[in-house]
């Protein structure tokens, strides 16, 4: 099926005995969480026969497998997105991989602009729901093996983990906000017309990633939680020389990333 059986083979073989309970995707700027675990082997992705990899800033990528919150995990220390060319099926061909070697937990997390007035520079947004613009990755044959040709997306994000997640947020000092995500394809800024219109759709943040991942999972049927680290604040009232810049994304992406390995951690210690 696809490559998913070559390269959970291969994954295997490298972390003999680890068995990973949670897998982790580590969005732009985000990488440091993978610092953080112990007992560690990297798996860069160009090491796996037909695997996609990650060019985008702020993207290592690599798998990274070991221990988490006393738990072993499999991070990936940058993803792929759509803007890079790649199909859907690869995009999400490492989550089903993950799933393959036996994760029964998804963690995302990603870079937003947050459309929310309410949200600053630096927050952590919970992900409640989503609105996608991006293709749906499971368009054609279905896979019977992974899950149902129609699966169901009414709690796309787990509704206990998101309760954990409030409570041990409460524990931490962490202010965490909660909000829809609204992802498109990029690779472009949304325009400050297009950032009113999604605000006025119902979202709370948007992004360039994330959803496919997570669509793949849940037709799996592995509970997912999201966090999106607000970046910038994505209002249709901007100064006249204002201009969205990649690297200031990824800047305050990593400063914000400890609070977010903190949240996984906990969190991850709990299941």
């Amino acid at each position: 099926m696809m490559d998913i059986s070559h390269a959970a083979s291969y994954l295997r073989e490298r972390m003999k005995p680890m068995c990973p309970v949670a897998g982790i995707v580590l969005g732009s700027g985000l990488g440091k969480l993978a610092d953080r675990i112990e007992n560690r082997i990297e798996i860069p992705y160009r090491d796996i026969s037909g695997f996609p990899v990650s060019t985008a800033i702020g993207h290592k990528g690599a798998f990274i497998v070991g221990n988490l919150g006393g738990k072993c995990v499999i991070a990936m220390q940058g993803r792929v997105h759509y803007y890079e060319g790649y199909p859907m099926e690869l995009l999400v061909l490492p989550v089903r991989v993950m799933a393959a070697v036996g994760i029964r937990y998804l963690f995302v997390s990603n870079a937003a602009g947050g459309v929310n007035f309410d949200f600053r520079i630096g927050d952590l947004m919970m992900l409640n729901d989503h609105i996608s613009l991006l293709p749906n990755p499971l368009i054609g044959p279905n896979y019977d093996a992974l899950g149902p040709r129609f699966p169901d997306m009414t709690r796309p994000y787990d509704p206990g983990l998101r309760k954990m997640a409030r409570g041990i947020a409460a524990e931490l000092g962490i202010h965490l906000q909660e909000g829809v995500y609204l992802g498109d394809t990029g690779p472009c800024y949304e325009t400050p017309a297009e950032y009113k219109f999604y605000r006025m759709a119902g979202a709370d943040a948007v992004g360039m990633s994330t959803i496919p991942e997570v669509i793949a999972a849940r037709h799996i049927g592995i509970p997912c939680f999201g966090i999106s680290v607000i970046t910038n604040e994505a209002h249709d009232d901007y100064a006249e020389d204002y201009e969205n810049n990649g690297e200031d994304v990824v800047a305050a992406a990593s400063l914000a990333a400890d609070k977010m390995t903190a949240l996984f951690a906990k969190m991850i210690e709990r299941l």
